[in-house]
C-alpha cells in the first residue's frame, strides 16, 4: 500500500487532504512543520510527500532541498503545495527539488490526478531500476 506523508501546519488542511485521499488505497500521516516531515520521510518512507511551503521551523522548500540531498529520501516524489502563486515560487520549488507543484485551494480531481501520475511514475522508476539491476546480473555471468 502506497503511503502518502501530508505536511501541512494547519490542521483542517491537513483533514481535507486525507478526506480527498480516502478511497485511493494509500496510507497517509500528518505531520505539522518541517523537522518531523524530515524525521517521518527517514523513518516511515512515503512514497509521496504532500508539501506545504510555509510551515514552521523549517520552510516547504528547505524541506524538500535536504530530502533530495539526503540518499535515504532523495528517490520520494514531492508535490508541493501552497497558496503562494507567483512565478517565482515555482521556480524556487523547481530549484529545491520538487516533482510537481499544486496551489490551494485543492481541487479534489486535480489532486488525485497528480498523485496517482507521480505514483505511476514511481511504480516505472522502480521496474526500471529492477531491469537494470537484472541486466547487470546477467552480464556479471556471461
Amino acid at each position: 500500500m502506497p503511503r502518502i506523508l501530508i505536511a501541512d501546519d494547519n490542521a483542517p488542511n491537513a483533514d481535507l487532504f486525507e478526506a480527498h485521499l480516502d478511497g485511493t488505497g494509500c496510507e497517509t500521516k500528518v505531520v505539522f512543520n518541517g523537522e518531523d516531515t524530515l524525521a517521518a520521510a527517514r523513518s516511515w518512507k512515503p512514497a509521496i510527500i504532500l508539501l506545504d511551503v510555509m510551515m514552521p521551523k523549517l520552510s516547504g522548500f528547505e524541506v524538500c532541498r535536504r530530502l533530495r540531498a539526503d540518499p535515504t529520501t532523495r528517490d520520494i516524489a514531492v508535490l508541493m503545495v501552497t497558496a503562494l502563486d507567483q512565478v517565482t515560487d515555482v521556480e524556487t520549488a523547481v530549484e529545491a527539488g520538487t516533482d510537481d507543484f499544486i496551489t490551494k485551494p485543492i481541487n479534489k480531481t486535480e489532486l488525485l490526478l497528480r498523485v496517482k501520475a507521480l505514483l505511476e511514475s514511481r511504480a516505472q522508476s522502480n521496474d526500471l531500476d529492477r531491469a537494470i539491476a537484472y541486466i547487470g546480473r546477467v552480464q556479471q555471468g556471461l
